[in-house]
């Protein structure tokens, strides 16, 4: 286990350093709640259940019956709550013979930052494993893929022919969300909202979408993208996206990407009785995961 000890910073046993860096950066404002529907929980897991409704009318002979229909259960996505933590212990020695409480005041606030950090990359990685075939949703599917199972065959929520970000593949991708239909087969205003990209696809996104004509040819054609709206959330670029082609729409589709909190972060401090070490701790309860992956699609890229 480890100990921070008078050894861990010796330079702080005596006044005459002028600064300490390295431990406090500046941090953006959270990504994931920007992309995630956040909800809180007091179980240990949580499910969101799929209901399927009714399908299309059938003609009615004169003096024929009526066909009924029925409802029924679909997919059910479970979020199995998770606990983070992470702590640090400092001896009495190191706490009472260090010259510098700045050094000692700002650990709390480094957990405060694995906190930040941790929550960033388990959401994000629910897009770095978007189409990874070995992170499955509830219908037994990767979340974005060309083969989700419903009640009237299988949906793609992938673009059919794989694309680097470009302004032809996001107009198709987009024409692709337009034909979004329910589990029966029946359409449904699927709206977009938001174009996620990359660190590395910053600057073409922004290229692309804010470009007065079309970007990167000399025609004089009016930049669609931009006249229409079609991004009434704009551009959220995610350094915490691990593949550097890969691109995603976000729309408006409910019951989609999900956090649950089951615990918000809690810190906590004692003192062991027998060697008086000073104990500091951070936990956190959360799950986060997709339930309507018709609430995101996307590409790998070429």
């Amino acid at each position: 286990m480890s100990v921070i000890t008078s050894a861990s910073h010796p330079k702080a046993l005596w006044p005459g350093v002028k600064r300490w860096w390295g431990a406090e950066y500046t941090r953006q404002a959270p990504i994931w709640p920007k992309m995630f529907e956040v909800l809180t929980s007091d179980k240990a897991y949580e499910e969101d259940v799929e209901t399927i409704g009714f399908g299309l009318l059938g003609t009615k002979n004169q003096a024929g019956g009526i066909n009924y229909d029925t409802a029924q259960q679909g997919t059910v996505s479970r979020y199995v709550h998770i606990t983070y933590a992470l702590g640090y212990q400092v001896t009495l020695e190191e706490l009472r013979d260090n010259q510098y409480e700045k050094v000692s005041f700002k650990r709390t606030s480094r957990l405060a930052r694995s906190v930040y950090e941790t929550e960033e990359i388990i959401h994000a990685n629910v897009f770095n494993r978007a189409f990874n075939t070995s992170y499955t949703g509830g219908d037994g599917k990767a979340l974005v893929v060309s083969d989700h199972p419903t009640a009237t065959g299988s949906q793609s929520n992938v673009l059919t022919t794989a694309a680097d970000l470009s302004e032809a593949a996001i107009e198709d991708l987009i024409i692709q969300i337009g034909q979004s239909t329910d589990s029966r087969g029946i359409k449904f205003k699927n709206n977009v909202r938001q174009l996620i990209v990359p660190n590395e696809l910053q600057f073409d996104a922004y290229r692309i979408l804010k470009s007065e004509n079309q970007s990167g040819n000399a025609n004089n054609d009016v930049n669609v993208l931009r006249a229409t709206g079609a991004f009434p959330e704009g551009i959220l670029v995610n350094k915490y996206l691990t593949d550097t082609d890969a691109w995603f729409i976000r729309t408006d589709c409910m019951e989609g990407l999900t956090h649950y909190t089951s615990w918000e972060a809690e810190f906590d401090k004692d003192n062991d009785f027998d060697t008086k070490n000073l104990k500091v701790s951070v936990m956190i309860r959360f799950s986060c995961g997709w339930s309507n992956f018709r609430a995101l699609f996307g590409t790998p890229g070429a």
